[in-house]
Formats: C-alpha cells, structure tokens, sequence
C-alpha cells in the first residue's frame, strides 16, 4: 500500500486507473470503515481511502481538536485490507488557500435533522467530498448508512452535478448489544458505554410498533423523544427522533402510511458529552 497526501503524486500514482473504488474517511478507523473498504473491493479495482479530519465540517464549539487521530494505526488497517493507496493528505495539501468556493446542499435535505442541530455541518461535507471526488477521481464511492442523511446529501449532489460516480450505499455495523458502530464512541465512559444501546432498542421499538399498524405516527414518535428526554439522569439530552421517507427524508403524509412508503427512523442525541446518531429503514 502507498501512503500519499499530495495531490499531484496521488494523480499520478492513479493516471490510467478507471475502475477506481474510493472510501472517504476521517480516520480512527475501525470494523464499520473496514468493511467499508472490502465492499468498495467487490465494485471496484483498485481501492483508494482517505483519511482527512475536516475542519470545514466542525462547528465552532464541536471536538475539531479532539478528534481521535491513529493515522499510523489506521493504515496499518488499511494495508490489511489491501487497500492500493491511503490518501493522507494535511490541511496544507488539501486547502492550500482558504477554500472560499463551497458546495452547499439545498435547504430540504441540509438543513433539517443534522443540519439543524450543526449549521454548515453538510457544507463542510459536500464541499470536502467534492473536492476528493476531483483528486481520486472514483467511479464508485463507498458511504455507510449509519451516517444516513449524509448518504442521502452525496447522492443528490452526484446526480446535481453530474458527476460520473457511482455512489453505494453500505450497511451500519454495529456491536453485539446493537451500538452502532463509530470513532466517537471512544469518547463514552464505562457507564455510558452500556447504557448507548438503548438509542437502538428505541428505534427497534418504535419500528416494530409502525409494522404493526399503529396508529398516530406523530404520537408515536413524540413518546420515544420523550422517553430519552425523561432519561436526564442516566446522561441523555435527545436532539432529534423522527420518521421519515426513505428516498427524500421527508415527513411521510397518511397517504404515504397507507401505500406503506420505504420509512427510516432517525436519531440523534447526547449521553453525556457524546453525540450519538444513529437510525434503522422501516421496509
């Protein structure tokens, strides 16, 4: 595996490859990223990761500067998986002048859930993997369902602009109790790493009583907010708890409940000092 963090070099080390598979990252990786890259194997050759911690993606008071880096641990990894190149490029390399120029998604998909809770966060998304897409120049892209508005926001914007990737939807892996899996968790105590499952049975609760015809969405939905917001003294503070159509991430209407429209749940809440997000499709 070549590691690589100027641009110029990783262009040249991939000219005349046009079956590239690429997995964007933040690094710290672990078994959710690493199946990521055995996915994008099995739609591609050869497999190109990044790891870039993205400053335009952090609000002011969010952990830019405690972000967990392992850049040495991480391509390690990746080297086991076969990984042809580890795209480490520094601020310098990536921003080498103040990244004026940004791609902000529309205000139906950006600004809800995610967006509304961290203005700018999928600005500082979409402007970053726009950016990549020009170095590694892919034609397919991996991105996990965990982060599943983001998944939603990148293929909008591939479709926008036209650009020539495919982008594949990967599952969330999660750990044996049902946490999904993700590099902040390393941030949870003891205590609060038993108790993250409980965002999961949640979402699991809340779907089963949707497939079983339950009536009043919107009650439903307000009672498991409720819930974790009733939950203070075990560290929770819910963000957000909703159910929406799978394909746009709109409210679904009754008509959309009757025809039994493709429905996600998601969530998004802090234990802690953590912020956990996590979500489950409702077929």
């Amino acid at each position: 595996m070549k590691q690589i963090s100027s641009i110029t070099e990783l262009r040249d080390q991939l000219r005349g490859q046009n079956r590239i598979a690429f997995v964007p990252t933040m690094g710290n990786l672990h078994a959710g990223h690493l199946s990521l890259m055995r996915i994008a194997a099995r739609h591609g050759d050869p497999v190109v990761a990044s790891i870039f911690v993205n400053r335009l993606q952090f609000g002011p008071n969010e952990d830019f500067d405690k972000y967990p880096r392992t850049l040495q641990d991480d391509c390690d990894a990746l080297e086991k998986e076969h990984v042809y190149v580890a795209f480490t490029p520094t601020e310098r390399d990536l921003y080498p002048e103040p990244q004026d120029y940004r791609v902000k998604p529309p205000d139906d998909l950006g600004s809800t859930l995610e967006g509304e809770f961290r203005p700018g966060f999928f600005e500082g998304v979409c402007t970053v993997v726009t950016k990549l897409f020009n170095c590694v120049q892919p034609k397919v892209a991996v991105f996990g369902k965990k982060d599943y508005q983001q998944l939603m926001i990148i293929r909008r914007m591939v479709s926008q602009l036209a650009l020539p990737i495919e982008i594949i939807a990967a599952p969330t892996v999660r750990a044996e109790d049902g946490l999904a899996l993700s590099s902040r968790n390393r941030y949870l105590s003891d205590t609060e790493r038993a108790e993250a499952p409980f965002l999961y049975q949640l979402l699991n609760d809340l779907s089963n009583q949707v497939k079983s015809g339950r009536p009043n969405l919107g009650q439903l939905v307000q009672l498991e907010h409720r819930c974790l917001a009733q939950l203070a003294d075990r560290g929770w503070k819910p963000d957000y708890f909703e159910v929406r159509k799978q394909h746009d991430l709109k409210r679904p209407t009754d008509e959309n409940l009757l025809d039994q429209t493709p429905l996600v749940i998601l969530a998004a809440a802090k234990l802690g000092q953590t912020r956990l997000i996590d979500n489950l499709e409702i077929a």
